[in-house]
């Protein structure tokens, strides 16, 4: 009797640190979306600042926008892994 509760807390154990390791491989795992989504904010920064000026000051707004939200991205990549 003693022997089997012994094999099943150790099952366990096991198990759980399975599942843990398992969380761990997911959080170092590539973030494509995120990187995606970083390589068409700076497409979008570079067409914004090769746009002609006159613009009433909303392309300038839009520019610090991109690079707030690229940094944010940035940090979300830093997160995950």
């Amino acid at each position: 009797m003693s022997n089997q509760i012994t094999r099943r807390f150790a099952a366990k154990k096991i198990v759980t640190a399975g599942a843990a390791g398992m969380a761990v491989v997911a959080a170092n795992a590539a973030q494509p979306n995120m990187e995606d989504a970083l390589t068409h904010l700076k497409g979008a920064k570079e067409s914004l600042e090769k746009a002609t000026a006159n613009k009433g000051g909303h392309r300038v707004a839009a520019i610090k926008l991109i690079d707030q939200a690229m940094d944010e991205v940035k940090k979300g990549i830093a997160a995950a892994g």
